[in-house]
């Protein structure tokens, strides 16, 4: 075999072996629901239908520091005796990031097994995934990964898999372990200069992370917002919504470095309110795969 030949079929092998991960991921429309209590209305149930919406990712509760007890949960969600909808719940915990500055024994068991039985009083069926979210940083690192390590263990004994949040900053750190990633492509910016960009999503503090993502080693969706950022700053009331275009600007960008990123898409996140804010087109287009 001639050289060249050689030459292009290892480079054919190399490219296989690069997408055969990401060749099968299966499709997938998705948002999260981040209310204290579960509760659909007829709006949102007709766009979970419109748009195909097969997944929810619902904050069941929050995990707070307390100085006498160590992380406690807080803002459990209530939930109705009967959900309005065949969606798929992914019960999602968001900690705050000081918890994860010192480990705590038995964390991992306690959080599993109150989403267990969360599901369990609610009459939540079919779990197959919980999701934990943190902003954690290189001072955390270390200690949120080898949690996750126990939340996946304790989740694949109730025959649950694990997914976390990335946020654009945790792309320049080792993969954490779990079995999927939701990349945050929202709160993008530093909301402290919100009169220079938009501090909900900004094409210019996305695209230095971008070069990260071809060899990020783990499964990723996206995640974009939908939502309005409203602050009152020294008397000031200062509203940031972010356009469409702006939305699928991102999302092309992103979706070039990334296969897995065009198969799954996720919205953040579900209410009449942010349903309202953009046309059926611009939904259509942002869960285009």
């Amino acid at each position: 075999m001639a050289k060249q030949g050689i030459i292009a079929l290892l480079t054919l092998l190399v490219t296989a072996c690069a997408t055969t991960p990401t060749a099968d991921v299966e499709q997938m429309n998705a948002v999260y629901y981040w209310r204290t209590e579960l509760r659909l209305d007829t709006a949102e149930t007709n766009f979970i239908s419109r748009h195909n919406v097969s997944r929810i990712y619902c904050r069941y509760f929050d995990v707070v520091m307390n100085d006498a007890s160590g992380p406690v949960p807080h803002a459990t969600i209530s939930m109705p005796e009967h959900l309005a909808t065949d969606a798929e719940i992914v019960p999602t915990v968001f900690i705050v990031e000081d918890c994860m500055h010192h480990s705590h024994d038995s964390l991992a068991q306690r959080i599993v097994n109150r989403i267990v039985q969360m599901n369990e009083t609610h009459g939540v069926k079919g779990v197959k995934e919980i999701q934990i979210d943190c902003d954690y940083t290189r001072r955390s690192r270390e200690t949120y990964y080898a949690f996750l390590d126990q939340v996946r263990t304790e989740a694949q004994r109730h025959g649950m898999r694990l997914s976390t949040t990335i946020r654009l900053h945790q792309l320049s750190m080792p993969p954490p372990p779990a079995d999927e990633g939701v990349l945050m492509l929202y709160n993008t910016g530093d909301p402290a200069r919100f009169m220079e960009r938009n501090p909900i999503l900004d094409m210019r503090d996305v695209q230095p992370y971008l070069p990260h993502l071809a060899d990020y080693d783990l499964q990723l969706c996206a995640a974009y917002p939908v939502f309005l950022w409203q602050r009152d700053i020294h008397g000031v009331h200062v509203e940031h919504t972010v356009s469409g275009e702006e939305i699928l600007e991102v999302k092309h960008a992103v979706e070039r470095e990334r296969n897995d990123m065009r198969q799954r898409i996720v919205t953040y996140h579900l209410s009449e309110e942010n349903i309202n804010r953009y046309n059926t087109r611009t939904y259509e287009e942002i869960y285009r795969h």
